[in-house]
């Protein structure tokens, strides 16, 4: 069933929500490809200063419950994980592939604020297991902040997994 328009906002045009979505994609694009080519420190430059990121599992979240494996409150929080992962942690080699399919945009709020989805699949290759296996599948709500330039940051991604079994080396970001 095809969801009515219902503008949030003066500024939410189905014109405005087209051209939110290419900058939702591109900005998607680029995010994966840094998490992908394993770039992590460059990864917090994707958020706002007070920017919120959790990856709750499917059943947390529809209860209201914050409580996931990745919690982060502002962007010192977010870089200090990705400090920690690139410098500290220790697992085994792994191989990522972010998938993001079906962005939709949800709303433009009056302060340009994007209200945004997607789905997402994340492919992991070991080197024990070279045929690559399913790591996650599920869902990204975002708010996006359109920056001085016209370029987004994150103000908010919540990665919602559907997965009922998440490998417990879940340590690098969605």
């Amino acid at each position: 069933m095809h969801t009515q328009f219902k503008p949030l906002s003066a500024k939410d045009t189905l014109a405005a929500r087209r051209e939110a979505r290419v900058a939702v994609s591109e900005f998607n694009t680029e995010y994966c490809a840094v998490l992908d080519d394993g770039d992590l420190r460059d990864w917090p430059g994707f958020f706002t200063e007070d920017a919120f990121y959790n990856i709750p599992s499917r059943k947390n979240f529809d209860h209201d419950l914050p409580v996931g494996p990745v919690y982060c409150e502002g962007h010192g929080m977010i870089a200090d994980r990705a400090l920690a992962i690139s410098e500290t942690s220790m697992f085994g080699p792994r191989y990522l592939r972010h998938y993001i399919t079906n962005e939709r945009v949800m709303g433009i709020e009056e302060d340009g604020a994007i209200l945004a989805g997607c789905n997402y699949l994340l492919i992991e290759t070991l080197s024990e297991l070279p045929e690559g296996r399913l790591h996650q599948a599920g869902r990204m709500i975002d708010r996006f902040r359109s920056q001085k330039d016209g370029s987004l940051l994150l103000a908010s991604r919540i990665a919602v997994y559907d997965t009922l079994l998440v490998p417990n080396a879940l340590v690098l970001p969605v």
